[in-house]
């Protein structure tokens, strides 16, 4: 009998998500009340806010899922010895996993430049699905035996994250088709980025390396 509440509470929860969703990508985030999430998803409002605060709350229910998703689809990104072919295949991997919500992701971008609002990816509210992607790139550093300086190794994987959190913003407004635009720019960025972390290793671009992060402390601070 607890089981089949849970379900049944579980399966009410996934239906004003999905109600939700389809409301963000039709509507836009902005432009839709929590009211209209309700009646989309044939719950009274009141049961909506007890699954979801807020819309804020229903974006990090979004997140959640597809950290979860993406688990699975990054695995088996993480393949060859080759970090540009690893980098490109993580990038392409949330590319496809992000089609569907693809306007939906562009209407969220004016809350994600701000760092202090709980939507932006760089905001504390965000750190779980932050940290599942510095764990992808601190493995693709690693697994391709990829020489990185000691000095500059701590911050690589973010450094990675936020070179990858580029190529999202352009794919959001790439009007090519098929967003060809940016395939072509990842297939081309990704070996200047191999490139440039193989040249840092040499001790000539040592004084290079300490600008490079005085720039990540201002960043980070």
């Amino acid at each position: 009998m607890k089981a089949a509440r849970q379900q049944k509470s579980a399966d009410t929860r996934e239906k004003i998500l999905e109600a939700a969703l389809e409301l963000f990508r039709e509507k836009g985030f902005a432009e839709t009340s929590m009211r209209e999430v309700a009646a989309h998803a044939r719950v009274a409002t009141g049961l909506a806010y007890y699954y979801f605060a807020s819309k804020d709350a229903i974006v990090h229910a979004f997140y959640q899922r597809a950290k979860d998703d993406l688990a699975p689809l990054l695995e088996e990104a993480q393949k060859g010895k080759k970090l540009d072919a690893r980098l490109a295949a993580i990038i392409s991997t949330k590319f496809r996993y992000f089609a569907p919500n693809r306007k939906f992701l562009g209407a969220l971008m004016g809350h994600a430049a701000d760092p202090a609002n709980p939507l932006s990816p760089f905001a504390p509210e965000s750190r779980a699905v932050r940290e599942q992607d510095l764990a992808q790139f601190a493995r693709a550093l690693a697994e391709t035996d990829t020489s990185v300086p000691d000095d500059m190794a701590a911050h690589m994987p973010k450094l990675l994250w936020m070179y990858q959190m580029g190529m999202i913003l352009f794919w959001i407004y790439d009007r090519s088709d098929g967003q060809s635009r940016t395939n072509r720019l990842v297939e081309a960025s990704v070996k200047m980025v191999v490139a440039l972390i193989k040249l840092g290793s040499l001790p000539l671009l040592k004084p290079a390396r300490k600008t490079v992060l005085e720039l990540i402390e201002i960043l980070e601070s």
